[in-house]
């Protein structure tokens, strides 16, 4: 999950396989509800239509994505109420009463409506709720009972509505605390680990310093003249230090080693790292490695410049020797050469 564009419907997960479980439940739950309005309806097939309309809108509010829900997902669940009661109560007399029951497009409707609140579309919602009071007022006004008896059996549809604003008022602002404090948390924390991975670097390369340099320095500082070794020692150490500075993603051992060997037979060698093998998977940048290597084993006078191009080039690597021959070696970001 993405922490800094995280939205109140990934806090609900409504998203995830429970989510979606929930959905089939529901639908279901209108399946089992239409079959029991089946016996008293005068004709059935809109009672399939109800279904099909409350399904779809439960599936669209789990499937579609997007913080508050799109504007068209969001009117087609508007009108999905209305139309699912009125599909119902054309079929469902009123007088006899209609049982409880025989109402539940507006009680599976109203659930679709909470969510929408949820889901930053209250004002769609409360129009859905309108919508499904006109249907009933309309429907008790045709049949005979008046208007206010339909309104009087719905009417109660409208709490949860309610009850669903007042949580989308608490819960949507809260949802995004909750994440602008992860997202922070989680800046923090990569970067005290970057920091203490550049700690770490630091103290590996002093101790590497330390090691190579120190004795050179005590014997400096004795003043006792430097034989040959010694001098040639001096210059690799200086060396290293600059390939260090220049080109740190090549400082790994079996490349310090062969570039050593190789400044004792008095090879001249440039290191250079404009930084296209940072992101570099540990394959590639072994074989890249063993591509160095050989490339400074291969020479026995001469020089060798290994350069780490910008991210940007077509190669990740090139290398010019300059031996007996001239050469000029390619590597890709495969870590392949593409070209000698």
């Amino acid at each position: 999950m993405n922490t800094a564009n995280s939205t109140v419907s990934d806090l609900l997960r409504m998203h995830s396989r429970p989510a979606r479980a929930f959905a089939v439940l529901y639908a279901v739950t209108c399946v089992v509800l239409a079959l029991n309005t089946a016996p008293h309806a005068e004709v059935r097939w809109p009672l399939a239509i109800a279904v099909i309309v409350c399904v779809a809108a439960a599936y669209a509010l789990v499937a579609v994505e997007g913080d508050p829900l799109p504007v068209r997902p969001a009117l087609a669940m508007t009108f999905s109420g209305a139309i699912a009661s009125a599909s119902v109560l054309w079929v469902v007399p009123a007088d006899p009463a209609p049982h409880p029951i025989e109402l539940w497009p507006f009680g599976m409707s109203t659930t679709i409506l909470v969510f929408m609140c949820v889901r930053g579309r209250t004002a769609y919602a409360w129009c859905g709720m309108l919508l499904m009071l006109v249907v009933a007022a309309l429907w008790s006004h045709l049949t005979g009972p008046g208007m206010g008896y339909g309104l009087g059996l719905t009417i109660t549809s409208a709490g949860p509505v309610l009850m669903g604003t007042v949580c989308a008022y608490t819960i949507r602002p809260l949802a995004r605390s909750i994440y602008l404090l992860r997202a922070r948390s989680m800046q923090r924390i990569a970067a005290e680990s970057a920091a203490a991975a550049a700690l770490e670097e630091r103290d590996v390369r002093l101790g590497s310093l330390d090691a190579s340099a120190r004795p050179l320095l005590e014997r400096i500082v004795s003043g006792e003249p430097l034989d040959e070794n010694e001098r040639i020692e001096c210059g690799l150490v200086e060396a290293r230090l600059r390939d260090g500075l220049r080109a740190p993603v090549l400082q790994v051992p079996e490349v310090d080693r062969a570039a050593a060997t190789a400044r004792r037979r008095g090879v001249e060698i440039v290191m250079l790292d404009d930084h296209a093998m940072d992101s570099a998977s540990p394959e590639v940048r072994r074989a890249v490695y063993r591509e160095v290597v050989d490339a400074l084993d291969s020479v026995r006078e001469g020089s060798v410049t290994v350069r780490v191009l910008p991210p940007a080039r077509a190669a990740m690597v090139t290398m010019l020797v300059k031996g007996e021959d001239v050469r000029r070696i390619e590597i890709g970001h495969d870590g392949r050469r593409t070209g000698n």
